[in-house]
């Protein structure tokens, strides 16, 4: 599958086959997360692998009773261990970062025919209670993986380009 074909079929899937994920692919997935670009080289993604059933259905009520995240075989708290850099644009890197790595494993996950959703509606504190994680460490977004229970859908709802891309300035779409 080339990276268009992914990006295509990658779609937040919230239903789950009852089926465990095989370690190779789990391990493919985290190299691609490891590979991906960081500001200053600076890295500062740490993951969390939960296969745990207990543990998912306690990261389940943590992140707002979502049924799909307790069913997915594996949850992957996304977490940074940052000194709260700021680029010089002034947006913080670990945020960045850690959602760029996040998207990476999206796509493997997709190239390996598993589904994936992002999770941002959660309780940090919850989270960080369930796994151990210390205060320090900030967890930026949950990732369900699992085998998807439905195909990808054929229809994504999209803006077209021109409704999306301006040219040498804000809104002049003539390209």
């Amino acid at each position: 599958m080339d990276v268009m074909e992914a990006i295509k079929r990658r779609y937040s899937v919230r239903s789950y086959q009852d089926r465990a994920v095989e370690k190779e692919k789990l391990n493919s997935i985290l190299e691609a997360a490891r590979l991906a670009p960081s500001a200053s080289n600076r890295q500062e993604w740490r993951f969390i692998v939960v296969q745990d059933k207990n543990t998912r259905q306690r990261l389940m009520k943590a992140a707002k009773n979502q049924a799909f995240v307790g069913q997915a075989p594996v949850v992957i708290a996304c977490c940074a261990q940052t000194d709260n850099h700021k680029m010089t644009c002034g947006q913080l890197c670990y945020s960045i970062d850690v959602a760029i790595a996040i998207e990476h494993m999206a796509l493997k996950a997709t190239e390996e025919e598993l589904g994936t959703c992002w999770i941002g509606a959660f309780y940090e504190d919850q989270v960080k209670e369930i796994l151990g994680i210390p205060k320090d460490i900030r967890v930026v977004e949950l990732l369900a993986l699992g085998y998807p229970d439905k195909p990808c859908p054929s229809h994504k709802d999209r803006l077209s380009l021109v409704e999306i891309v301006m040219y040498e300035g804000w809104r002049n779409k003539n390209g």
